[in-house]
C-alpha cells in the first residue's frame, strides 16, 4: 500500500494561498500572491528534486490542476526532474465539474473521496504525492488519510489570505522525521501523522 505525501507552502502566519504568483488564486481580494519567489534558493531546489524522485502518482485539487496543466505540459525537457515526472505519471484531479481533462494521464476523481483516495493508495506501491492543494489538504487530514507531511515555512508574515490550520481542524499528533533550513530562511520540515495528541499537566515542585 502506497503513502500519501503532502507538501506544501505557509507562511509564518500560516497561509497558505497562491505562494508561486499573483494570479494563481485572488480569490478574497488576496493580492499577496507569489510570496515565496524570493526565497528560492539551490537548498530549496535540491529538495524539490529530492521529492519528486520519491512519487509514482500525483493528487491534486482542482484549482492547483489547472496551475499545474496550464505550465507543466510545455515543458518537454526530459531532464527536468519536475516536468518529467508531472507529464508521464498517473494524475488524479478531485473535482465535481471536469469532464474531459486535456492533461495526458489524468483521472478525475468526483465519488467519495475518503473511498477513492484509500482505492488509490492501495493500488499505488510508493508515494501519491498531494503538492499545494490547501482545501483538499484540510480534507484528507480531517479523513486521517495523509501520511506524511512536508511543512515549508517560509519566514514572512502575510497578514492575510487562505490558512492550512483552521478553528475546527481535527486534532493530530506528528513525529518529526526530518528537515532543514535553506539559506534563505525557509524551514523545511517533515512530519508523519501520529494519531492523536496527548495532554498532561506541568507540576509545580513541591516546594514550590
Amino acid at each position: 500500500m502506497g503513502k500519501l505525501v503532502s507538501q506544501i507552502f505557509v507562511s509564518l502566519d500560516g497561509v497558505y494561498q497562491a505562494p508561486g504568483g499573483p494570479q494563481e488564486d485572488p480569490r478574497d481580494g488576496f493580492d499577496q500572491g507569489g510570496w515565496t519567489v524570493p526565497y528560492n534558493d539551490e537548498d530549496f531546489g535540491r529538495f524539490v528534486t529530492e521529492v519528486f524522485g520519491s512519487v509514482d502518482a500525483f493528487l491534486l485539487g482542482r484549482r492547483t490542476y489547472d496551475i499545474f496543466a496550464a505550465f507543466w505540459p510545455k515543458v518537454t525537457d526530459p531532464a527536468d526532474p519536475v516536468a518529467s515526472k508531472l507529464n508521464a505519471l498517473p494524475k488524479y484531479v478531485v473535482s465535481s465539474t471536469l469532464t474531459d481533462p486535456e492533461w495526458a494521464g489524468t483521472t478525475v476523481i468526483s465519488g467519495d473521496l475518503a473511498k477513492e483516495v484509500t482505492a488509490l493508495k492501495e493500488r499505488t506501491d510508493g508515494e501519491v504525492q498531494l503538492h499545494g492543494s490547501g482545501a483538499l489538504v484540510q480534507s484528507l487530514l480531517a479523513l486521517d488519510l495523509i501520511d506524511t507531511i512536508h511543512l515549508l515555512t517560509f519566514p514572512v508574515v502575510l497578514g492575510a489570505g487562505r490558512r492550512l490550520f483552521v478553528q475546527g481542524s481535527v486534532p493530530t499528533a506528528f513525529k518529526r522525521t526530518g528537515g532543514l533550513i535553506t539559506s534563505t530562511g525557509v524551514s523545511i520540515q517533515s512530519y508523519d501523522r501520529a494519531g492523536r495528541p496527548e495532554y498532561g499537566t506541568y507540576e509545580l515542585p513541591e516546594n514550590a
